[in-house]
């Protein structure tokens, strides 16, 4: 080990090399203790990740120029790009409007409600990102909820799974396919294409299940709570359509940047920035110079920063335990262990990250495994003999993100919603009733994986 710290970790003014000690325990002991502080959920996430990066630039572990290296910009400003256009867009209405619409177009019938939640989280989760669809979803479902006067628990859990399992479906869909595609060069496209059939199987299995566990209690909510739901409006939740057709049109715009900008080198995150600096332009563009700052400095505070700075730090880390030349001796170890053989490799991180995704946070496990399967390379035959790995990868963080309530961000927000409702959901409440879900569909992907794959 001392060999690849020397090889890839030596510093002039190494502070670990200084005091005698081995760069690579220092990287890793970092990472380590960013994990276990992680799970706690005792320190903000954000002020863990840039901690933890700090300390690998201090320590000598990274110089400055590396450090920056390390951030995927691309990632950061795909991310920014559909925080602001979502922010701009939830401003009309356009969401509260089709999910009132749903639950009409089912006559209001709770169970009804329920599938047509799951399915429009679903939607939106692989066209928008399942963070930001929870976060206009939640709302509304405890509107509906609270006129149905049930509790908020089915529709939540139902929510969560189902904003995993449609984000699975596409590049923006969830975080580490953001994080996966800018790192292995993988288009929209080629998201849709693999991951797309998977991700709806899985969500008529989800949405089957989710009516089986529910039925019962769900019909017996009264008539009456259905009635005052059909008494909403629909169409006083649209507040500005002209914003609404502006957004709608820049989104299609950005969406189409998505499917055609791989061909002309044109990233993901210049589609979304550019999209996010049109709607802006066209949102804004007819106030006066003071207003429109304001309005500006209002859509870039509802930038989720907490998440920007949680990535950005993370990526330094990871920059830092590749670079002292941790994953390249894991990568080796799980090349050893499944005999170089590209079927049971994938398996075998297809299953590690999907087990381990419902342990901690799916993003920081694939920002981790990125660099590992990048070494396996040499060994297939080249970055694009890999890819199935890659695949692995996506499907069992995502899905597996299903597993507990720190698996994704996504179930957190949700969390949140509920603490905030005062109708907290358990960890161990969840867990027991997600675990057992989260594995049929991890079985499901696994077959799908080696019929696509390898048969």
């Amino acid at each position: 080990m001392t060999e690849h710290s020397a090889s890839h970790g030596e510093h002039a003014f190494s502070v670990p090399q200084l005091l005698g000690i081995d760069p690579l325990w220092v990287a890793t002991g970092i990472l380590i203790a960013v994990y276990a502080v992680l799970i706690t959920e005792k320190v903000n996430r954000a002020i863990l990740a840039v901690l933890g990066a700090s300390l690998m630039v201090l320590f000598g572990i990274l110089n400055q120029e590396q450090a920056v290296a390390g951030v995927d910009a691309n990632t950061l400003a795909l991310l920014i790009g559909m925080m602001v256009i979502v922010g701009i867009t939830s401003k009309c209405g356009l969401f509260q409007y089709v999910a009132i619409k749903a639950a009409k177009v089912v006559k209001a019938n709770p169970t009804g409600i329920l599938i047509m939640l799951t399915l429009i989280t679903a939607v939106f989760s692989a066209l928008l990102d399942n963070v930001t669809t929870v976060l206009l979803i939640a709302p509304i479902t405890l509107l509906i909820t609270d006129a149905l006067d049930t509790p908020v628990f089915p529709f939540f859990f139902a929510e969560i799974l189902a904003s995993n399992v449609g984000g699975t479906a596409t590049l923006i869909g969830d975080p580490p396919n953001i994080i996966i595609g800018s790192a292995a060069g993988l288009s929209f496209n080629e998201f849709v294409v693999n991951l797309a059939p998977i991700s709806a199987i899985c969500l008529v299995v989800l949405t089957g299940i989710i009516y089986l566990m529910n039925r019962r209690t769900l019909a017996a909510i009264p008539q009456s709570a259905s009635e005052k739901i059909m008494r909403f409006n629909e169409n006083e939740a649209i507040t500005d359509i002209g914003l609404m057709i502006k957004s709608l049109s820049v989104l299609a715009l950005v969406l189409l940047g998505f499917t055609l900008g791989h061909s002309y080198g044109v990233q993901p995150g210049t589609s979304a920035l550019a999209g996010a600096a049109l709607l802006m332009l066209l949102a804004y563009g007819h106030q006066s110079g003071e207003a429109q700052s304001e309005s500006v400095h209002h859509i870039f505070g509802e930038v989720e920063w907490v998440t920007i700075f949680f990535f950005g730090g993370l990526f330094v880390i990871v920059a830092g335990v590749e670079h002292v030349g941790l994953l390249d001796f894991f990568g080796q170890k799980v090349l050893e262990l499944t005999e170089g053989d590209m079927m049971w490799t994938a398996f075998f991180i297809f299953w590690a990250s999907g087990i381990l995704s419902a342990i901690l946070d799916n993003i920081p496990f694939v920002a981790t495994m990125i660099p590992l399967i990048e070494s396996t390379a040499d060994t297939f035959g080249g970055p694009d003999a890999i890819e199935p790995l890659w695949w692995s990868l996506a499907l069992g963080a995502c899905l597996g993100g299903n597993g507990t309530l720190l698996g994704a961000s996504a179930n957190l927000t949700v969390a949140a919603f509920a603490e905030k409702a005062k109708q907290p959901i358990g960890f161990v409440k969840f867990a027991i009733m997600a675990f057992p879900i989260m594995i049929l569909t991890l079985m499901i992907a696994n077959v799908y994986i080696w019929l696509r794959y390898f048969y």
